[in-house]
């Protein structure tokens, strides 16, 4: 006697769709309750809500403009001051070689300049962009996303993830649809 068992194929996660930003929200908060914590929230408008409930934290982005500003802040002190006292020496009415209030200038556009490449480039990095393909772009209805739906995906990287459990705990909060998310 021969028994089959039936094997499903890995998933990325499930995903609900609500019709309000505050289902989404409220659903959030059910799920972090529940012990989910891999889960992904997508709106067409940005929800201040959703921030705290997936601790979503941006502050490596601020560190990144923070060094980079640093780094362009010494940088431009150290090549002004290289300049006037090394490569360019010009005694002129007397002036110590290295004249701090004539480098501010010169510090503050590259402070500002190091920064600001850091901030965009670490902040398209850090988002994982460009990322011209997302798993969640198999499912049929997202593309509901960017004009009028509200989509919560739980991982199935999730230590609390189980594919039946996880589907009926999403249908239990009443969506719109509840979806398996494919590779």
């Amino acid at each position: 006697m021969s028994s089959t068992v039936e094997v499903l194929a890995p998933i990325y996660g499930v995903m609900a769709e609500f019709e309000t930003a505050d289902e989404l929200v409220e659903a959030a908060r059910k799920a972090k309750a529940a012990g989910y914590h891999n889960m992904d929230a997508y709106s067409p408008i940005p929800i201040e809500e959703l921030h705290e409930v997936l601790h979503i934290d941006d502050s490596k982005v601020a560190l990144c403009t923070l060094i980079g500003g640093l780094t362009g802040a010494a940088f431009g002190f150290l090549l002004t001051a290289y300049t006037s006292s090394v490569s360019y020496v010009h005694n002129v009415g007397g002036r110590p070689p290295i004249s701090v209030p004539m480098f501010i200038p010169i510090t503050f556009e590259c402070t500002i300049l190091f920064a600001g490449i850091t901030a965009a480039v670490s902040m398209i990095l850090l988002n994982g962009l460009p990322q011209p393909y997302h798993p969640v772009f198999n499912v049929e209805r997202f593309a509901l996303a960017s004009r009028n739906r509200f989509f919560l995906c739980i991982e199935s990287i999730d230590p609390h993830f189980d594919r039946e459990e996880t589907r009926k705990f999403l249908e239990a909060m009443n969506p719109e649809e509840v979806s398996e998310v494919a590779h």
